[in-house]
């Protein structure tokens, strides 16, 4: 079952629970469609399912969460536990993806935390591999916190708004499509009557008499 039928078979109140616990598992380490979750809640708060800021809230909270106890198990479980999810989970975390991420750390430093919450690979190494790292928590900590508000509660926002606008414009666009179709009748109905019309005035016999009698009168009195 997708993330998408997931939330529409759950009750709305439960949608921030999965919200939240979705991108607090993925933010720990898991490998899980976060952002699939996140755009699908912000889809339903666009249509008056749930609300865009219990959505945000959920999201923020749950990314802040599960990285700062990601950041607490790499911590204490050091390369020997990338070395383990590496031999489970080698399409997410083998040797080559955690190459990349370490790269994107001695870069970066702490702006790769933040910058990681918009990056698949790098969210799910953030919190782990900045405890393996050994970051200063209070690094680890301002930029997990940026990153969580601004990518969760603004891809909330985003989504949000652009699903209230095309409802918007799909609802106005069904208005624009009956009126036309309305107008489009009516005009048929016109151009119809009035070939009708022009075609009776030509040709009377067809219609009735030149006085515009029924055939059975005129016919009564071409016989007498």
């Amino acid at each position: 079952m997708h993330v998408d039928q997931w939330f529409n078979d759950v009750p709305p109140a439960l949608v921030y629970a999965l919200i939240g616990l979705i991108i607090g598992l993925e933010s720990l380490g898991i490998p899980l469609p976060g952002e699939i979750a996140l755009v699908t809640a912000s889809l339903l708060a666009a249509n008056g399912t749930v609300s865009p800021w219990g959505v945000a809230i959920c999201a923020i909270a749950g990314a802040i969460i599960g990285d700062s106890i990601g950041y607490a198990i790499g911590h204490k479980g050091g390369r020997p536990l990338f070395e383990k999810l590496g031999r489970k989970f080698p399409k997410h975390f083998g040797p080559e993806h955690l190459a990349t991420a370490e790269a994107q750390f001695q870069r970066w430093g702490m702006w790769a935390v933040f910058f990681g919450r918009f990056i698949a690979l790098l969210r799910i190494f953030a919190g782990p591999l900045a405890g393996t790292l050994r970051m200063p928590y209070w690094k680890f900590l301002t930029a997990n916190v940026l990153g969580g508000v601004v990518w969760a509660g603004g891809t909330t926002l985003l989504v949000y708004q652009v699903g209230k606008v095309a409802e918007k414009y799909l609802q106005g666009a069904s208005y624009i499509g009956l009126g036309a179709a309305v107008l489009f009748g009516a005009g048929s109905a016109l151009l119809l009557k009035r070939k009708a019309a022009k075609s009776r005035a030509a040709h009377p016999e067809q219609s009735g008499g030149k006085s515009g009698e029924p055939l059975a009168e005129t016919f009564a009195e071409s016989t007498d």
